[in-house]
């Protein structure tokens, strides 16, 4: 967790590993806080006074489908409700960028997770400029408002980079090219979209700096 006065994306380690030594010490530890998040969500959904809205975001290859796959396997499907976002299409454009957010927020006793989420209006709307500048700047303040309406109203926020270096992207594209039961994985516009990596490197950093709040 961290303050956005300051935020640099240049001092925070893509490689550090938490403390954890290797992957299998990982994957006993996700096994262990995993179980733990079971026990707690079955309690949190009976209690039923708050809902808890959790946001990934990350450059294409982060993780995020296979973070949630791990980090909230074995919970009950009842109280969880995954959803995906990536650029708006034609007619989500012409609507307020909140517009195909809002219905997807937890009801009380709820869990949310947002693969990308309402960021993505200043991120890839930023770097490929789909609507002008005046509005996307804007869009700061309006999430910092949403994300206080959202708490206020209980629900409990908490967002997550997925933080990877350039080297470890071009690493998991060209595995997903060697290995053919994962083609379906990989998009010529992966490739482009690399090009832009420093406009999303900056783009991301921005908005971590002027979206973290205390209540989210």
């Amino acid at each position: 967790m961290t303050e956005g006065k300051g935020f640099r994306l240049a001092d925070h380690d893509p490689a550090d590993t938490g403390g954890v030594d290797g992957k299998e010490e990982g994957r006993a530890e996700v096994a262990r806080l995993t179980a733990r998040l079971s026990e707690l969500h079955e309690r949190f959904y009976a209690d039923g006074r708050h809902g808890l809205l959790v946001v990934l975001q990350g450059m294409d290859t982060s993780g995020k489908g296979g973070a949630i796959r791990k980090a909230f396997e074995g919970l009950d499907p009842i109280g969880v409700h995954v959803a995906a976002f990536k650029a708006p299409n034609e007619a989500e454009l012409t609507h307020d960028f909140l517009w195909r957010i809002h219905s997807h927020t937890p009801a009380a006793g709820h869990m949310s997770i947002f693969d990308r989420g309402h960021y993505e209006d200043v991120l890839i709307v930023r770097v490929h400029g789909l609507v002008p500048k005046t509005r996307w700047r804007a869009r700061y303040g309006h999430i910092r408002n949403f994300e206080a309406m959202l708490a206020d109203e209980g629900t409990v926020v908490r967002k997550f980079f997925l933080h990877i270096s350039s080297d470890e992207q071009a690493r998991r594209l060209q595995a997903r090219l060697d290995d053919p039961t994962k083609h379906w994985k990989f998009r010529l516009a992966d490739l482009e979209e690399r090009k832009r990596w420093d406009d999303y490197q900056d783009a991301y950093e921005e908005a971590i700096r002027r979206t973290a709040t205390p209540e989210a």
